[in-house]
């Protein structure tokens, strides 16, 4: 009876001692089995707390001063065009709207699981959609029908831009019909940030493929980071392979899951707030009414200025060429994300 007594003892000490951690703040782990026992969660769980506090072992706790409110995806489609820019078939050589869908449903998806994780946050997702037939429209809305997220689907009319754009290049060539269509579509969705959305924007191409845990890694990492730094930045979901072809300085920052990398230069697709688009909208927007060479000039003159970062592993796959530059991230099971995200 006494070593039971004993057993009771420690026991009630012990359920003490977890709930004075917890008033006050802390937590702790059980060495012997990875088990926190504040949290009631394994060491390989996500710890952190949104808009309160990230957690990374062994590195602590850092406290959230930006938090996260909304998160707005405006999604770029076009089933019509398969390459703007070249003739090369894309990875696993499918027609351009079996990219689109699957990419939109791999952010639906993940959009999906980051509401739970992010329950008082605004999720919304934006179709700004150019001259795709209405059986690929009737698609996309269903998939973005889903009720964790509000959406919609915009009808592109380039006809409100092209006098806007500038019909020669930075290399005194004729911009193409495809190019003045994207750039409209640019141009389009940058208006749609800064008059409506209110915190975090995701300007994203419609062939990439997104983990599951993507958008919830960028809103973990995003609020930490930021947090730390005291300002805002900007998220690239893709590790492009041409960021290996040359030995370039790099900081690495810890994000939720994964190491973020400090990069010069992007894509059009990328996360970033209102506060940057507002404070860089003229510079923005001249990606829009003047192709640069190379097309994301502005953008790459803004990160000399603002912080921009890409996850190490990647969180998507750019399904462009598999000789592109810009294309297959490493480290990543690329045929299984195609597949996890068919129709």
């Amino acid at each position: 009876m006494k070593k039971q007594s004993k057993e009771n003892q420690k026991n009630i000490f012990k359920k003490l001692f977890i709930k004075i951690c917890r008033i006050f703040g802390y937590e702790i782990i059980d060495q012997n089995n990875f088990f926190i026992p504040t949290q009631e969660k394994s060491i390989n769980e996500n710890l952190s707390l949104p808009g309160k506090k990230s957690i990374t072992l062994p590195l602590g706790v850092v406290k959230i001063s930006r938090k996260v409110t909304s998160l707005t995806t405006i999604f770029r489609s076009c089933t019509n065009v398969n390459m703007l820019t070249q003739n090369k078939k894309r990875l696993f050589e499918e027609k351009k709207s079996e990219y689109t869908l699957r990419s939109l449903n791999s952010i639906v998806k993940s959009l999906k699981n980051a509401k739970k994780d992010f329950p008082l946050v605004s999720f919304e997702i934006i179709i700004v959609d150019y001259n795709s037939p209405k059986n690929d429209q009737d698609k996309m809305k269903k998939l973005i029908s889903i009720p964790e997220v509000k959406s919609s689907l915009i009808n592109l009319n380039i006809n409100d831009f092209k006098t806007k754009i500038k019909k020669t290049n930075a290399k005194n060539q004729n911009v193409t019909d495809n190019q003045m269509s994207n750039m409209s579509n640019i141009y389009k969705s940058l208006l749609l940030a800064k008059d409506y959305c209110k915190d975090l924007i995701y300007f994203v191409e419609d062939d990439y493929l997104h983990q599951e845990d993507a958008v919830t890694e960028m809103i973990f990492t995003y609020e930490r980071i930021s947090s730390q730094m005291n300002r805002e930045l900007i998220l690239c979901p893709a590790d492009y392979p041409y960021l290996y072809t040359e030995i370039k300085p790099s900081k690495i920052l810890v994000g939720s899951k994964k190491h973020w990398r400090t990069v010069n230069e992007t894509l059009c697709t990328f996360l970033t707030s209102s506060d940057i688009v507002n404070k860089y909208w003229e510079k923005l927007i001249s990606m829009c009414e003047f192709e640069h060479y190379p097309f994301e000039q502005p953008l790459h003159d803004i990160y000399q200025k603002e912080y921009c970062l890409s996850p190490i592993p990647s969180v998507a796959l750019h399904c462009t060429n598999v000789n592109s530059i810009f294309g297959l991230s490493p480290n990543m099971e690329w045929e299984k994300i195609w597949e996890n995200n068919k129709i």
